[in-house]
């Protein structure tokens, strides 16, 4: 039996909110398969799973808010009974506590043979706290948008619990409420209307996410920094050459380039490269590198290139090309955000000459990489011409510390000097 549970996709992340299942009950699932989509403070994410089997049971509900680590479906194994397993599976979670009531005066009411049952005092369920934005999936927030349905409204008739799709149908179809024929209209106010707070919408959610994960980095990481300023003139004339023998669309950018530098310098500077979890430090054999993104709607998120060290120039380059694409349209899968071990942020493009980032937790370094200038640089004693660039790295002092940060720019050096051999 497998419990798939909600992933922890980045730092930041404590819970999400699941939107729907991609598979049915008896479904055959393989390792990789998208099998649900959960909305974070980063947007929706598809949710691959990494066990075979078959769907027993399914947990998770749309517009339910789940904590990392918690199941949301339950797998038969290879050779395992799927009901058997369904029936031996974990509970559902139980719903939260209601907030206690005064009980009413219990009322007699008439019941069969003429005996006298008290009722019940209805259970109170929990208020809707002020300034929040309604718990409804983004399948119902484009359904209410299509119908004209309140859902700040809806979210008080509900009394708070996850708005789905059908709530917002029923909401839409059901007739306007009467309004008393005693009620006399109100006078309108003679001074300004004060209009209640908006909620917090998807970019202040998302800074927020962001500054509690880079608040916690601050807080439990001791950092250091370092420069180097690194000639890339070779790098930029082989790229060049390279260039000229291929078609337009399959050409290589200088970042690719630099990202394949980063990840071979990590066989010679292996700490660098793994997590920081439970105390320990946990080097990781593979090499996913994380690149910073920014989002047209704001904020960023960290995407990885998985095995950046194996993957040929042109296959690094449309691997790339591929997260970026799915970043920025909102089409991001679970495994492109959880398993990063190193951050690369580059903002050359953008101007910014030296950038010193913060690391991404549990990461232990991220590296910065800057614009390319043509500076005067000494050779055989002459002046001449070259394009340089800053790299920077940003190390954990609980893992490294200055000397093995040296030797990692050390290496960066050397393997843009001599791209070919990349």
């Amino acid at each position: 039996m497998i419990e798939f549970r909600m992933p922890s996709l980045g730092a930041d992340m404590e819970d999400g909110v699941f939107v729907e299942w991609r598979v049915e009950t008896g479904a055959r699932v393989e390792r990789g398969q998208v099998v649900c989509v959960v909305e974070t403070q980063k947007g929706a994410i598809e949710v691959e799973i990494w066990d075979a089997g078959t769907i027993a049971r399914l947990i998770a509900e749309p517009g339910q808010r789940i904590p990392v680590g918690q199941a949301m479906a339950i797998v038969a194994e290879e050779g395992e009974d799927r009901q058997a397993v369904a029936a031996a599976g974990v509970a559902a979670p139980p719903a939260p506590p209601a907030a206690p009531a005064a009980p009413p005066s219990p009322t007699a009411t008439p019941a069969a043979a003429g005996a006298t049952v008290v009722s019940t005092p209805p259970v109170a369920r929990p208020a809707v706290a002020a300034g929040l934005p309604p718990r409804a999936s983004p399948a119902a927030r484009r359904r209410a948008a299509e119908l004209d349905v309140d859902l700040d409204a809806l979210a008080i008739a509900t009394a708070g619990a996850p708005i789905s799709v059908a709530d917002v149908e029923r909401a839409a179809a059901a007739p306007p409420a009467p309004v008393s024929p005693r009620a006399a209209p109100a006078a309108a106010p003679s001074g300004p209307v004060a209009t209640p707070a908006a909620g917090p919408g998807p970019e202040e959610a998302m800074r927020a996410a962001i500054a509690a994960a880079m608040s916690r980095s601050k807080r439990e990481i001791p950092h250091y920094y370092l420069g180097s300023e690194i000639d890339v003139e070779a790098a930029h004339q082989w790229l060049e050459r390279y260039n000229a023998a291929r078609p337009l669309a399959g050409r290589v950018l200088f970042a690719a380039l630099a990202l394949r530098a980063v990840a071979l310098a990590l066989h010679e500077v292996p700490d660098l490269n793994g997590q920081f979890a439970d105390g320990r430090f946990r080097r990781s054999n593979a090499i996913h590198v994380g690149v910073v993104t920014s989002l047209r709607g704001g904020g960023v998120v960290v995407p990885a290139v998985h095995d950046a060290d194996r993957l040929a120039l042109p296959e690094l380059m449309a691997s790339l090309r591929d997260v970026l694409a799915r970043a920025r349209s909102g089409r991001l899968r679970s495994s492109d955000l959880a398993d990063s071990t190193i951050t690369v942020t580059n903002l050359g493009d953008l101007g910014v000459e030296t950038v010193y980032g913060v690391i991404y937790p549990p990461q232990v370094a991220l590296v910065g990489l800057g614009r390319v200038l043509a500076r005067p640089v000494v050779r055989d004693g002459a002046i001449v011409a070259a394009r340089t660039m800053t790299a920077t790295l940003s190390g954990d002092h609980r893992v490294t510390d200055g000397l093995t940060g040296a030797r990692f720019l050390s290496a960066l050096r050397e393997r843009l000097a001599l791209p070919e051999a990349s």
